[in-house]
């Protein structure tokens, strides 16, 4: 957020909101892997058979991959505005922006078509370039100083 504050404001808070808003989702999602753990452990008490306990907790487990693809969607969409920061900000390369923007709209693609067409063939999987490119750009090659001093 300091780095890309001065690129534009709005842009930077609406990238830190929605990285934000899916650690929650994240963390409340758990809760479907917990309960496909309890319902495993209280197959002692003998109100379910082998096969209803373990087509519960397939239930609890598919769940949970489902809200995996809704933190994917805030996933890609915190990449969006991070994409256009970097693009826009003239002390980051500009392909590393487009490199991200092209991965948020992988993400929101897939996991949209995910949750609606499950099967569906993804796009996401070679896209993460920008994701890798900029932390190693940040720690090897570093921020032209000048120019962010310039946009700030």
């Amino acid at each position: 957020y300091r780095l890309l504050k001065p690129v534009n404001k709005d842009r930077a808070v609406l990238m830190v909101v929605l990285a934000i808003l899916a650690v929650p989702i994240a963390f409340l999602n758990e809760v479907n892997h917990l309960a496909a753990l309890r319902v495993l452990a209280n197959a002692d008490d003998g109100a379910f058979t082998a096969s209803q306990l373990q087509a519960q907790a397939m239930l609890f487990l598919d769940m949970r991959e489902n809200g995996i693809l809704v933190v994917m969607v805030f996933w890609g969409l915190w990449l969006l505005p991070l994409g256009v920061l970097v693009f826009k900000s003239g002390f980051l390369p500009k392909l590393i922006g487009v490199l991200l923007v092209i991965a948020g709209v992988a993400y929101v693609f897939d996991s949209g078509t995910q949750l609606l067409f499950p099967g569906l063939a993804t796009i996401s999987q070679f896209t993460f370039a920008g994701e890798v490119l900029l932390p190693l750009w940040l720690l090897i090659k570093g921020v032209n100083v000048e120019r962010w001093q310039q946009v700030a």
